[in-house]
């Protein structure tokens, strides 16, 4: 599967999807934990990419998950892993927590 494959979401559709308490999803943010530490999105869930391997089974394969990372590409990395494991609902954030800051977002304390 290649990366055209993936679906991703901009800054702006995922801010009113947060907004949306009717709309159920989770996120996951796949940066480094001194990253995240510096801020990530709301309700996101940190899962270090060298992680993800060691912990998919702690995840639903049928729940809309949308990853992040910095700029996009550990997060595509995480999106091409995670549907060679079976995974079809999830979402890239286009241009990862950059994106996010340049759409006029803040970052939130993990687990905000």
């Amino acid at each position: 599967m290649s990366v055209s494959q993936i679906k991703e979401i901009s800054a702006i559709e995922l801010n009113k999807w947060l907004a949306d308490t009717s709309h159920s999803f989770r996120v996951i943010d796949v940066r480094g934990m001194e990253e995240i530490a510096g801020g990530t999105l709301p309700k996101a869930m940190a899962l270090p990419l060298h992680t993800l391997p060691a912990r998919v089974q702690d995840l639903s394969k049928n729940e809309k998950t949308v990853i992040v990372c910095h700029s996009g590409g550990r997060s595509a990395q995480a999106c091409l892993f995670l549907q060679q494991q079976g995974f079809s609902n999830l979402h890239n954030l286009r241009g990862g927590m950059m994106g996010w800051v340049q759409a006029g977002f803040a970052p939130h304390p993990l687990g905000k």
